[in-house]
């Protein structure tokens, strides 16, 4: 699976590891992806990934989680 959230599109990011004597080394930020089932128009149940940010906004919006 990639690490893509399915309804923003939140991606990895990528920046620098900064020690205490300024080395930088390269890292990268995942977005933090949950397994979460939505249920469709059609009744139908189907499993995808959201970023964690992105379930609360859901969740604050009483959308149809189940």
């Amino acid at each position: 699976m990639s690490i893509v959230c399915a309804l923003t599109g939140k991606r990895p990011m990528v920046g620098n590891n900064v020690s205490h004597a300024n080395n930088r080394t390269k890292r990268r930020f995942l977005p933090n992806l949950r397994t979460i089932r939505i249920r469709l128009e059609d009744g139908s149940v189907k499993k995808i990934r959201v970023a964690a940010s992105t379930l609360r906004t859901l969740r604050k919006n009483k959308s149809n989680l189940k």
